[in-house]
């Protein structure tokens, strides 16, 4: 049975937010870019020594605030891991009032299996300062993929594996991660091509209701492309819905 590391890093006070939320089992590392900046080489060797040395088989998640020296930092961190054996290179970034999945493909996108993105649409809606929206992305993101490993790694119902996961996020796409507490679906959702969709019900939950919900998401995806999973919780008063979404990106 092969075995993954999981290596999550956050750049920067936004990123490290991140993955100081994070639950689930894995190496965590925040990058300050206060000490890139006055110790460019020092610091260079620090993360090359590090990221030089990944197991085989290792998941490497990259959290970060869309900027300059991030990106500076991130690429610095992905020339020095791209040589470690079947390594898996996801990315997420926090892009305020940027839909990247409207963009064209970067050029660095090309080394990321998928780039995952947030822009802080639904947190910016409710009118606080950019700082508190910040704060709430940060917390459901690393709410999100705390549940998602939890899921993967657990007892399913129904049940959804790494090989599912690996079949939706490898292959150069763009995505999004998101929890629902309902399953009234409609925003942004039809833009999307394939997803991994997870249902956490309580023990008397029917599994036509499942089909249901399953239909929803095959009616707003645009190739029908979905894996479905259901976890038991009997803590659960309602549905609750992962959904980790995925397209091709746009080409220049």
């Amino acid at each position: 049975m092969i075995t993954f590391t999981d290596v999550f890093v956050g750049i920067g006070r936004e990123g490290a937010r991140i993955i100081n939320g994070i639950t689930a089992d894995g190496v965590k590392v925040t990058v300050n870019p206060a000490y890139y900046i006055l110790r460019p080489e020092r610091y260079s060797r620090r993360l090359e020594e590090f990221f030089g040395s990944l197991p085989e088989n290792t998941m490497l998640w990259i959290f970060h605030e869309d900027n300059a020296i991030n990106a500076e930092i991130r690429d610095l961190i992905v020339s020095t891991a791209r040589n470690t054996p079947n390594l898996t290179l996801l990315a997420y970034v926090l892009t305020p009032h940027r839909e990247l999945i409207n963009e064209e493909k970067p050029s660095w996108a090309n080394s990321f299996d998928t780039v995952f993105y947030d822009s802080l649409g639904e947190f910016l809606q409710m009118n606080v300062p950019l700082r508190e929206a910040y704060e709430r992305a940060a917390g459901e993101i690393s709410s999100a993929l705390s549940n998602l490993y939890r899921y993967l790694e657990g007892q399913m119902l129904v049940n959804v594996d790494y090989a599912d996961f690996f079949t939706i996020v490898r292959g150069g796409n763009v995505g999004i991660l998101r929890k629902f507490s309902s399953t009234d679906i409609d925003w942004r959702w039809g833009v999307w091509e394939r997803g991994l969709v997870i249902a956490v019900v309580n023990e008397n939950f029917k599994l036509s209701e499942a089909h249901r919900i399953l239909s929803e998401f095959q009616e707003l995806l645009s190739e029908k492309d979905i894996i479905w999973g259901v976890s038991v919780n009997p803590g659960t008063e309602r549905v609750e819905v992962l959904a980790l979404l995925v397209k091709r990106w746009q080409e220049v």
